[in-house]
């Protein structure tokens, strides 16, 4: 795997994390209305976990109410 896979998760993860908390929702929370495990969640914020289907980043980000696009800002 390239850095630049690796960088790529490691933004996701943040991102997912920032707007999760943005929301007031724990990891728990989060993945109950996932219908996802939380150590999933969990594993996605800690860069842990190396993939990511499109369709589990867009149901993320329909909860989070954000734009599936806002998970792959670098900022």
């Amino acid at each position: 795997m390239t850095s630049k896979q690796t960088n790529i998760y490691n933004v996701i993860g943040k991102n997912i994390k920032k707007y999760r908390k943005q929301k007031g929702l724990t990891q728990r929370e989060l993945a109950e209305q996932l219908l996802l495990s939380d150590s999933f969640i969990g594993k996605l914020e800690s860069i842990t976990y190396q993939t990511i289907s499109i369709d589990t980043l867009e149901q993320i980000a329909t909860v989070l109410g954000v734009n599936i696009k806002c998970f792959f800002d670098e900022e």
